[in-house]
């Protein structure tokens, strides 16, 4: 839980937080409002160049647009934004209409620029986003439409990817046959998110039960015991690596859930954070780099915008943050955002790699930021 010991903030702290949210109102939510939207196909582009252009697009996919009715369905009743209710349907619309298959069930992972099925397998990414955006929209407007897309991409992944162990198949085709992918990490703890935003919209007993056997399923296959880091594949599979933003990430969503809070899962990722911490974050900068050998040796340098955004939001949940806080949320405010939007990478030097804005990252901000202002509530008025 927060570090309630500490009741008064840093003023700094107060007026980043403060910057860093009008940036994320006034600036990143009107790019995809505007220039980041497809209006002929009622889907938000890819991305956008620096200087708010869209990159051709080579393809749509299912799970950015999902991410993106998160985005809108989370400004639902904001004075401010008074379209979000909008934005959000159609949104919610487009996802049904270019990503369900409607002969085999699901959604496809992506369409063409011009609207036709492109890649049909059906992953579980895709439908972990569906589920944690339906939940969220369900919560928000009530509508049985949204409720029943939600129970059907809750009911696929239950009867089509399940391996019957508690985990997910990460990928099958577009019949539903298998492709021998096998579990993987990344997709797993998104469905737990899934999971969770279902939890907390109703009382879902299948959905509670499925959560736990997929945290008791991540503790026995993907839990290096040493220092107890989630890894990227089923422990024992060759070339494995974990990643630092994914330790945060994971933890967030553990301690924040009284449901899985005394889980197994859970102490393994206290652990992990503090060791995610010591070999993954950079202590001059805050840089939290992409990726390490299980052996805790640098694989991959490249400084994530979205791996800052969730230690971020990770930090708020730790004894003692406000130790680390300050600095890391200027580290995000100063590195990553500027004035026309957001730099999505920085090469280990700290120099930017990539300064396209993929549709996909206003996700990560927007749950980070909310992640802050919980923390900042459960203190107190600020």
């Amino acid at each position: 839980m927060p570090d309630v010991t500490s009741p008064v903030f840093p003023s700094e702290l107060i007026a980043r937080f403060a910057a860093v949210q009008q940036h994320f109102r006034q600036v990143i939510v009107p790019l995809w409002q505007g220039p980041g939207w497809n209006a002929e196909l009622a889907l938000p582009y890819e991305a956008l160049s620096a200087d708010h252009q869209p990159l051709a697009p080579q393809r749509y996919r299912a799970m950015a647009c999902a991410r993106q009715l998160y985005v809108f369905a989370s400004l639902i009743g904001d004075p401010a934004f008074p379209g979000a209710a909008e934005r959000a349907a159609a949104l919610f619309r487009s996802m049904q209409q270019h990503f369900h298959d409607a002969e085999h069930g699901g959604w496809f992972y992506s369409i063409d620029p011009h609207g036709a099925p492109q890649d049909q397998r059906k992953d579980l990414y895709t439908h972990a986003f569906i589920i944690f955006a339906c939940a969220h929209y369900w919560g928000k407007v009530r509508e049985p439409l949204v409720e029943s897309v939600l129970n059907a991409a809750l009911q696929v992944v239950a009867e089509r990817f399940s391996d019957g162990e508690g985990l997910y198949e990460a990928s099958l085709d577009r019949d539903w046959s298998p492709l021998g992918s096998g579990p993987l990490q990344n997709p797993l703890m998104h469905l737990a998110e899934g999971f969770l935003a279902t939890l907390s919209v109703r009382d879902d007993v299948p959905t509670r039960r499925a959560l736990l056997a997929l945290a008791e399923g991540m503790q026995t296959r993907f839990i290096a015991p040493e220092h107890g880091v989630m890894l990227e594949k089923p422990r024992g599979a060759a070339d494995n690596w974990f990643e630092p933003g994914h330790q945060f990430e994971w933890y967030f969503l553990l301690h924040s859930s009284t449901l899985l809070r005394t889980t197994a899962l859970h102490g393994s990722l206290d652990r992990a954070f503090s060791y995610a911490e010591q070999v993954g974050v950079d202590a001059q900068t805050g840089a939290v780099c992409g990726m390490l050998g299980s052996d805790g040796q640098l694989r991959d340098g490249t400084q994530r915008i979205w791996a800052q955004a969730e230690y971020v939001r990770a930090l708020t949940l730790r004894k003692n943050c406000l130790e680390r806080l300050p600095r890391q949320l200027q580290a995000l405010q100063q590195h990553f955002l500027h004035h026309g939007g957001w730099y999505e990478c920085l090469d280990p030097q700290g120099h930017v790699s990539r300064a396209d804005m993929p549709s996909t990252t206003p996700y990560h901000l927007a749950t980070c930021y909310s992640g802050l202002a919980q923390y900042f509530a459960s203190v107190g008025p600020i």
